[in-house]
């Protein structure tokens, strides 16, 4: 095992750590950090939904014994996102390819996080259900969320936010099941045409760090912390490393 592949461990568990104490699972970070550190490509989604899995896995279960999972409102958001994130997956990108979508997600993905609207409080009125628009929304996120390798809780988040769909919490818990779904939809795809020499190991290591980091993260209180700025700060980071490989094309 190289030394660099145990400074990525620590920076994996340093990144499930903050995401999943406002419930996503890490994927656009994974990418870039995975593209910036220059791991072969068919590699690199592979391990950001893996990572994802097991990241969001221990945050539903808390947001579930605290009954914050609204069964009805997921159901047609993931119901249409699951099959598209699995045909996304399936699809066979050139490094070229990939590379341009993950950079564009990135940036897209860091102005969607720096201008999340105002969370919602438990008192105030929610827009009515729309179960079509909503199957729409998680079709079109899951389909490029298993192209370029992630869960699209970063996606989804702010814009069920800018809907006024339901409170902070819930967001949060419905981001986390929409992660874990698409992930599994994506590494099924994934697994009809994996690549000779994955490096299993390193998936092993980068595992085990973010489930450390995603437990702790899921556990400790941030309340001495901003989440928003918590989400500004990481929208600036994606959004540097999402240009840096536009640029690198």
């Amino acid at each position: 095992m190289m030394l660099s592949d145990w400074w990525l461990a620590l920076c994996f568990a340093f990144i499930a750590f903050v995401y999943a104490s406002v419930g996503f699972g890490g994927g656009s970070s994974y990418l870039a950090l995975l593209a910036v550190a220059g791991l072969p490509f068919q590699e690199i989604r592979l391990t950001a939904l893996v990572c994802n899995v097991i990241v969001v896995t221990g945050g539903i279960l808390i947001f579930f014994q605290n009954k914050q999972l609204d069964g009805r409102k997921i159901l047609p958001l993931v119901a249409v996102s699951v099959p598209m994130a699995f045909l996304g997956a399936k699809m066979r990108l050139s490094q070229e390819t990939f590379f341009l979508l993950l950079g564009l997600s990135l940036v897209a993905a860091a102005v969607l996080l720096w201008f999340q609207a105002k969370p919602q409080r438990d008192k105030e009125q929610f827009a009515v259900p729309q179960p079509v628009r909503d199957g729409l929304l998680g079709g079109c996120i899951g389909w490029l969320s298993g192209m370029v390798g992630i869960g699209g809780g970063i996606f989804l988040s702010p814009l069920l936010h800018l809907l006024h769909w339901d409170t902070a919490r819930k967001i949060a818990a419905t981001a986390s099941v929409f992660i874990l779904v698409n992930s599994i939809a994506g590494l099924a795809g994934q697994l009809t045409h994996l690549p000779e020499g994955l490096n299993w190991l390193r998936i092993l290591l980068l595992g085990g760090a973010v489930l450390a980091g995603g437990q702790l993260g899921s556990r400790i209180s941030m309340k001495r912390f901003d989440p928003r700025i918590i989400r500004r700060v990481t929208a600036v980071l994606v959004l540097a490393a999402g240009i840096e490989i536009m640029i690198k094309l």
